[in-house]
């Protein structure tokens, strides 16, 4: 979740992508980009639809895993912070594909650093932790995203996203991670400041496997149709990969527009993860989709994202590394 308060530039519609793409010839083994898409290792296009489940705050609600699959997500996404283990980590993969779901596994300690009281997780902190999950995460490229770090920049020290960006997937890719990567903005996560979006092609560029996808958040920044689809149509325009890593209904920097958002990644094939299944306290209660985590209890926002127009249930697609499996 983030905080952040100013509009942004933006360029041209381009039309939606569906079926095959062709392997990216740097890629040998699982999830990978190639071009402005996500591909599995068969080639086959993968978009996300899913929400995030925070685990490392409620580590018995792991029936959340089969809940979220069951109102028809191809994807969840994970919330790790750095008192979760190897072993735990191994658990939440194996969740995670018993319910045959994407896992993308964040690491969150990084969120607003620079702004957070120092506090936070510097990204070179991130990618130890990821380093030190190597054995765990081995093998399992076809079914885990690494999401480096959560929000890694409020909006102080936004300029230094670039370069912490590039040095901590370097260390992953020295450690021998071959993962996708996924990678947040700075401004807690909504990219206002555009150095997310100036810079993407140059951190692709730098990671050797060229395999990082790029995450916007999007609340109260995004609150007219023309902020969001000028934000997707410029990662568009410039052929990057992108994904909607995070995003709610309202927030309190302002009322967000989630019908654009969900619209539109449905019309350009852009993947998104709505903020979150359950468990939001501090006053943004609001965000959480189904109550007590009780799947039968959607809020308004929960049914927006699951069942509404170009929703989860609507557009999701399984993964097609799942469909050799019982």
């Amino acid at each position: 979740m983030c905080a952040a308060l100013i509009a942004i530039v933006f360029a041209v519609a381009h039309p939606a992508r569906s079926g095959r793409s062709q392997k990216s010839p740097q890629q040998t083994a699982g999830l990978h980009v190639s071009g402005r898409d996500i591909l599995e290792a068969d080639g086959n296009r993968f978009v996300m639809r899913g929400v995030s489940h925070p685990y490392a705050w409620y580590r018995d609600q792991n029936r959340s895993f089969a809940d979220i699959k069951r109102l028809g997500a191809n994807s969840v996404r994970v919330v790790l912070t750095a008192g979760v283990a190897a072993g735990e980590v191994a658990d939440v993969i194996a969740e995670c594909k018993r319910n045959r779901l994407i896992c993308v596994l964040e690491y969150h300690d990084t969120t607003g650093h620079g702004d957070a009281g120092g506090g936070s997780s510097t990204l070179d902190q991130a990618a130890a932790y990821w380093v030190a999950l190597r054995d765990v995460l081995a093998g399992q490229e076809d079914y885990v995203v690494v999401n480096l770090g959560n929000e890694p920049f409020g909006n102080t020290e936004a300029r230094d996203w670039t370069g912490a960006t590039k040095a901590a997937i370097g260390k992953l890719r020295d450690a021998g991670l071959r993962h996708l990567v996924m990678v947040d903005g700075p401004n807690w996560g909504q990219d206002w400041s555009g150095v997310m979006r100036t810079n993407a092609a140059s951190v692709l560029a730098a990671d050797p496997r060229r395999n990082t996808v790029f995450s916007v958040h999007m609340y109260g920044v995004y609150d007219t149709a023309a902020k969001v689809t000028g934000y997707f149509d410029a990662f568009a325009t410039a052929g990057l990969p992108l994904v909607v890593g995070e995003f709610g209904w309202k927030h309190s920097d302002g009322d967000v527009d989630e019908d654009a958002i969900i619209d539109g990644a449905q019309a350009r094939g852009i993947g998104y993860l709505g903020w979150s299944w359950s468990g939001n306290g501090g006053g943004v209660e609001y965000l959480d989709t189904a109550l007590g985590f009780d799947p039968a209890r959607l809020t308004a926002w929960g049914r927006r994202l699951f069942d509404g127009a170009n929703g989860i249930r609507a557009t999701a697609k399984e993964a097609t590394v799942y469909a050799a499996r019982p």
